[in-house]
């Protein structure tokens, strides 16, 4: 269809619109572009398809979040491909046509159709230094995978599930109703197609157990709070189908000299008045330890610097940002009565110079 179009668009709701109005507006476009009621036309299978991803998308919290801030190229960066075909559709959404119609469509995927396995999440902090270089972490997760015992099958030793006589392994009780294949859920099976009457002692059946795994990170350089990194394949185990893949979301601590924009690095330097004065070579802090820097004379207070290339490297893998340093300039405390003398000389001096340049005004005679 080229260039995908805005999901509100398809769907017809504004970017506030609650759940409701999007599954309204849904089922409005399910009956009108439904492929049962289209025979052939690959328009409306198109228009149906886009419908189905764009209600996928808003009705899911998170998706839709990540939607809104950073559009259709956010959602491909999260692992979110959009493509589905009929099968995947009708079995993501069984319950919400069950919702529209009372019964669920005769395409919905029956429960012994290969199926991949679901996608984890995994929450890792890191410390500012190490989003800045990146680093390799090591952490623990837990996942379903195939029962070593009974091989997925989730029957003992010796055995295997056997047909269900109610659907004929098909998951599905069926009828005609106009122009839908109505469908049910099979009552005596669950969907499954199957029945397992000696269920495996390891897994009871289910035909996977829980395991911990212990998986290696490798977070790149320039890595901040709310990037994703997705681990292909490190996801639960699907059923007949390709494992699912772990999404680690990364939160990056707060360091005590550092902040960051971007790709630049913000740091504060305290100076005294006559060093903003008169200049002066200061000691910073960077990502790489202590530089000379000097302060040119008439610094004034909150002025920034750019030390180049001392910032965060680029996640995009070339080049860094800069360290923007803000100067603060500390007004003394507590002097002795020298450096008030001093001082009030100092204050004297500027006054006179005030002045004569003053009397320098009035009589038009200014220097230049």
């Amino acid at each position: 269809m080229g260039t995908k179009r805005d999901y509100y668009e398809v769907l017809g709701v504004r970017r506030d619109a609650p759940s409701s109005e999007l599954k309204k507006n849904y089922r409005k476009l399910a009956i009108q572009y439904h492929p049962d009621k289209n025979p052939g036309d690959k328009e409306a299978e198109e228009k149906f398809k886009e419908a189905a991803e764009a209600y996928e998308v808003l009705s899911d919290n998170k998706k839709r979040q990540i939607y809104d801030q950073y559009g259709h190229q956010g959602l491909e960066g999260a692992g979110f491909s959009g493509s589905r075909g009929f099968d995947d559709i009708f079995s993501s959404f069984g319950d919400i046509f069950e919702d529209f119609f009372g019964f669920s469509s005769g395409r919905r995927r029956s429960g012994n159709r290969a199926r991949r396995g679901s996608d984890l999440r995994y929450d890792l902090s890191l410390d500012f230094m190490e989003a800045a270089f990146g680093t390799e972490r090591k952490i623990d997760i837990e996942k379903a995978e195939t029962c070593p015992t009974c091989g997925g099958n989730g029957c003992e030793s010796g055995k295997n599930p056997e047909v269900c006589q109610y659907c004929g392994g098909s998951g599905q009780a069926t009828r005609s109703q106009g122009f839908f294949t109505v469908s049910t859920t099979c009552p005596s099976c669950n969907g499954r197609g199957k029945k397992i009457n000696h269920p495996c002692p390891e897994c009871k059946g289910a035909g996977q157990v829980l395991v911990s795994k212990t998986v290696s990170v490798k977070i790149p350089a320039g890595v901040d709070s709310g990037s994703r990194l997705r681990l292909s394949g490190e996801g639960e185990t699907g059923v007949g189908g390709p494992p699912g893949d772990l999404y680690v979301f990364i939160d990056v601590k707060p360091h005590k000299h550092f902040s960051r924009n971007n790709t630049d690095v913000i740091s504060t330097v305290q100076i005294s008045f006559i060093q903003a004065a008169i200049g002066d070579n200061i000691q910073v802090q960077t990502l790489e330890g202590e530089e000379t820097f000097s302060i040119p004379k008439g610094t004034q207070y909150g002025e920034t610097f750019r030390l180049q290339g001392k910032g965060i490297p680029s996640l995009r893998g070339y080049g860094r940002g800069d360290q923007i340093i803000q100067v603060q300039i500390l007004t003394p405390t507590n002097l002795n009565k020298k450096q008030i003398a001093i001082l009030n000389d100092f204050s004297r001096l500027e006054s006179d110079k005030f002045k004569n340049k003053l009397k320098n005004i009035l009589k038009g005679n200014v220097a230049k």
